[in-house]
């Protein structure tokens, strides 16, 4: 039973990860890589008498993407973030992010800044480790980047949905990992060629994770980013991405 259960699961989530939309004549590609390290912690070692101080945790990821065949830089993220543990399996987070842009997802550079808002979710099941994260973006623009004023506000909603499944047949320590995350535009701004409401982009990945130890895990594998822009002059973009990344739980 759990047997085709789990083969069920890694089926399904195959099928969610690559179920990006038909793709337009006009849609450019890339190939890019993406680093990223996210480290996250709870602030029990301020008094370690004190149990209901590890509900409240904080967030700190940095991410560096480049671009026009991995040649160049072209984005990068800085996002720390406070957090609450409403359960064992529930977290509510609020915080800050930096996001310098450049080509090829720009035309210049500019800077972009977010106010952001998610509740992360995570259970262990039979066949593997399921997680969501659900989280609302306000991002605010500097005078470079493409947008008739500078008080224009993106409003911004994206769902990520993970599975993680154990292949201990191979290694203890190695899981498949396959999700996928939507973004949502929430709004238009002033210049509906720089953001329109709706579908926004879609991030599919497949890839490995291999725990370090009982800190730290990589992943690694492939994302498939599709960009979709329906009002702007600028063909869409479909980003085929090396991703690695560096987990750290405190």
């Amino acid at each position: 039973m759990f047997k085709k259960i789990n083969k069920f699961i890694t089926l399904a989530a195959l099928g969610l990860a690559f179920s990006n939309p038909a793709v337009a004549d006009n849609t450019v590609e890339d190939f890019q890589v993406w680093g990223n390290a996210t480290a996250l912690g709870n602030f029990g070692f301020i008094n370690p008498q004190n149990p209901d101080l590890k509900k409240f945790r904080w967030w700190m990821e940095g991410q560096g993407r480049f671009g026009n065949d991995a040649t160049q830089f072209t984005q990068s993220l800085i996002r720390p973030g406070l957090g609450y543990a409403v359960t064992d399996k529930i977290v509510v987070w609020a915080g800050y992010a930096w996001a310098p842009t450049a080509e090829p997802l720009a035309a210049r550079p500019f800077n972009e800044h977010r106010i952001w808002q998610q509740v992360t979710w995570a259970d262990n099941f039979s066949f593997g480790r399921l997680s969501t994260r659900s989280r609302f973006e306000q991002r605010f623009f500097d005078h470079n980047a493409p947008i008739a004023g500078n008080d224009d506000v993106g409003h911004r909603f994206r769902q990520l949905v993970k599975l993680a499944v154990p292949m201990p047949t191979i290694d203890p320590n190695l899981s498949f990992i396959v999700q996928s995350e939507l973004f949502i535009a929430m709004n238009t701004v002033d210049n509906p060629a720089f953001i329109s409401r709706g579908y926004d982009q879609n991030r599919a990945f497949v890839g490995l994770g291999y725990k370090v130890n009982q800190f730290a895990t990589v992943e690694v594998g492939y994302m498939n980013q599709f960009i979709n822009r329906p009002h702007s002059a600028r063909a869409d973009q479909m980003m085929h991405n090396f991703v690695a990344n560096l987990f750290l739980n405190f």
